[in-house]
């Protein structure tokens, strides 16, 4: 081999080295390098959980009362007996007038017979039959149990009274009650649909 050639292969190869070694001369000793893992932070006992005190707060008696805007139902009662599910909305209009709306969707029967009506008080009192029951199918009739009539028969007709009173100017509150959930929804829906 020649001398020069070895000359230039020696520093080549050297350098070749010194690169593929990790350059340890160049690096640079950065603080991220020497940083410690610290304790984690510690999260006071007031903020460690949400306060629970008010998380089941039971309203007291009457105050479900509608807004302008509608009304949701209530149930008011003795515990351990059955109770009175009321539920209204608030429909543009004077009471008579509205009054009178009322009685027409009423007598078309498709919410219950219409039982009695009081023009003093504004008031209608509505029979209302329960719904029926489904028919079962096929297959729930062949494997499902069998079920007691009565318990899907519905108990029945139930009394719903509808009265209308003025809110000022918002309107007038359109208000059903009784002691049926369904009867009381049957009605509402109606008169909310025919109403609107």
């Amino acid at each position: 081999m020649k001398k020069t050639s070895l000359l230039v292969a020696l520093p080549a190869i050297a350098l070749g080295g010194l690169l593929l070694s990790g350059c340890g001369l160049f690096r640079s000793h950065s603080a991220w390098q020497k940083a410690r893992q610290e304790a984690p932070l510690e999260i006071p006992p007031s903020m460690d959980r949400p306060s629970t005190s008010d998380a089941l707060v039971i309203p007291p008696p009457g105050a479900n009362q509608p807004t302008a805007d509608g009304a949701t139902a209530a149930v008011a009662g003795v515990p351990g007996q059955a109770g009175q599910i009321s539920d209204g909305f608030v429909h543009a209009g004077d009471v008579d007038s509205v009054y009178q709306q009322v009685g027409k969707v009423l007598a078309d029967g498709k919410a219950g017979q219409l039982v009695s009506h009081d023009d003093g008080t504004h008031a209608y009192v509505v029979s209302v039959k329960a719904a029926e029951a489904k028919k079962r199918g096929f297959f729930s009739r062949l494997f499902g149990r069998k079920s007691d009539s009565a318990s899907t028969a519905g108990g029945g007709a139930h009394q719903v009274q509808v009265s209308v009173e003025s809110r000022g100017d918002a309107g007038s509150e359109i208000r059903a009650q009784s002691d049926s959930l369904g009867a009381v929804a049957k009605v509402i829906d109606q008169l909310k649909s025919k109403l609107d």
